[in-house]
């Protein structure tokens, strides 16, 4: 049974102290995911009869929208090399109606999972497949001798085979020393021609009703067997036929059977799919209108968190195992207007909080991926050098509580709005102020923002 080297190597504490490389505070959020992860690993060590047994321990984030939800579980996914899903739960509808099935989402990740594998897997074979493009490329550059005809008397084939052997050194020498040229980039300027297999498959629409979703992809696959493959000939220089001689040599060394059950095995083991505004199918006490969809919805999604089996083009794929993360802000609905039998199927909820100033203080420095880190990066390109004093990033971040306590409370993603508007004259300008060090301090962001901060009709569309 797969199990991923991260999982076996970190422990909750370990999880927590990586997600808190990238997301600020949310301590109940990352402890909640860090155990429902570790609980995959425990799963696999107890014995076999016991093991299909226990059941995924599925969660529900409830919190306002740009507190981290969404980062949580992706960073979650990214730690734990796990196929990774996210999912709009307000895309789908109840089969019957025009909208997307369900189902659909654990097709789409089995396709991811199959794309995973088979770059882990083509990885594994690059140096192989280097090796023969490189061959290859030598003999497109150095052709072999032509054969001679063996119809001769002994002494001539004497003499043919000594003209041969003298042939056959003075080509393995210059091949040799082609070789060494390829690998130092001297013959990079070279052209050759490489016969390119193309596939001309006729452009099909399918216009389908829910759960057909696949029916186009199959279409192509039947197209694909029936019509035969055409070669192309160009012209391409040295390095460039490298990579698609390996590219086309790593397809024929993998074995896409192996690859597929390694990612349909990934998928019921480790997948993860986090789904987004599941509020939104929430059914309120009322019941008519889109609200009958609504139920439709869950009642559909219910059968694959619970566990089932789901028809993909790699084959069967049981969701028993799935982890699934639902999400929603719940202003208008609350968790308990879920029909019981999908809430009895999330039994962990965890509660994010809204973020404050304090909060985007360090969203702004602390992360790994820190905005300040960001933007000094990028303007650093340009050989700006970009400071920030510690009074500007408090100004900048009481701005971002202040706005969206006014307008909407759209998170830590208000830092974006107001980053972007605080270094649009720098970005513009930034070319024509290369050497240069630009200190922003408080002064300099009151300056930009203040006027839109005052008028409240500009901060609602500007910030």
């Amino acid at each position: 049974m797969e199990t991923t080297s991260e999982m076996n190597v970190l422990r909750p504490r370990q999880i927590v102290a990586e997600l808190d490389k990238y997301i600020i505070g949310q301590d109940n959020a990352k402890r909640a995911v860090a155990i429902a992860l570790r609980n995959r690993w425990r799963r696999q060590q107890v014995p076999e009869d016991l093991r299909d047994e226990i059941a995924p321990k599925n969660i529900i984030m409830i919190g306002p929208t740009g507190v981290g939800k969404t980062e949580i579980a992706r960073r979650l996914a990214k730690l734990a090399q796990s196929p990774f899903l996210k999912v709009e739960a307000s895309k789908f509808t109840e089969v019957g109606y025009v909208g997307r099935d369900v189902e659909s989402m654990i097709r789409d990740l089995t396709e991811l999972a199959v794309k995973q594998v088979k770059d882990e897997e083509t990885e594994k074979v690059q140096a192989r497949s280097r090796e023969i493009a490189e061959e290859k490329i030598l003999d497109l550059l150095l052709p072999p001798p032509p054969r001679r005809s063996t119809r001769s008397s002994p002494s001539q084939h004497n003499d043919m085979a000594s003209d041969t052997a003298t042939v056959t050194e003075s080509a393995a020498a210059t091949r040799e020393k082609l070789r060494r040229m390829l690998r130092e980039g001297k013959l990079n300027d070279r052209e050759v021609e490489l016969e390119i297999t193309q596939q001309n498959i006729p452009v099909v629409e399918i216009f389908s009703a829910s759960g057909l979703e696949e029916m186009d992809v199959n279409i192509k696959d039947m197209f694909g067997n029936l019509f035969p493959k055409k070669t192309k000939k160009r012209k391409v220089k040295v390095p460039e036929a490298l990579d698609i001689i390996a590219r086309e040599e790593a397809q024929k060394l993998i074995d896409m059977d192996v690859v597929t059950k390694m990612a349909i095995q990934r998928v019921e083991q480790s997948g993860i799919i986090f789904l987004d505004e599941i509020d939104k199918i929430a059914s309120r006490d009322h019941m008519h209108g889109p609200d009958v969809s609504r139920e439709g919805v869950q009642r559909d999604l219910l059968p694959i968190v619970e566990g089932s089996t789901v028809t993909t083009k790699y084959g069967m794929v049981k969701t028993d195992h799935i982890l699934f993360i639902a999400s929603g802000a719940f202003h208008m609905a609350k968790p308990s207007d879920l029909i019981p039998e999908l809430q009895g199927r999330f039994p962990i909820r965890v509660e994010l909080k809204p973020l404050g100033k304090h909060d985007f203080i360090r969203i702004l420095t602390e992360p790994q991926n820190a905005l300040i880190k960001q933007y000094c990066a990028l303007m650093a390109t340009e050989g700006v050098h970009l400071v920030f004093r510690d009074d500007a990033i408090a100004r900048i971040a009481e701005i971002a509580a202040q706005v969206n306590e006014k307008t909407e409370n759209i998170g830590a993603r208000r830092l974006h709005t107001i980053m972007e508007k605080l270094l649009e004259d720098i970005s513009f300008e930034g070319p024509e102020l290369q050497g240069k060090e630009i200190v922003i301090d408080a002064a300099y962001v009151s300056q930009r923002l203040d006027d839109f901060m005052t008028n409240e009709d500009l901060s609602r569309y500007i910030l």
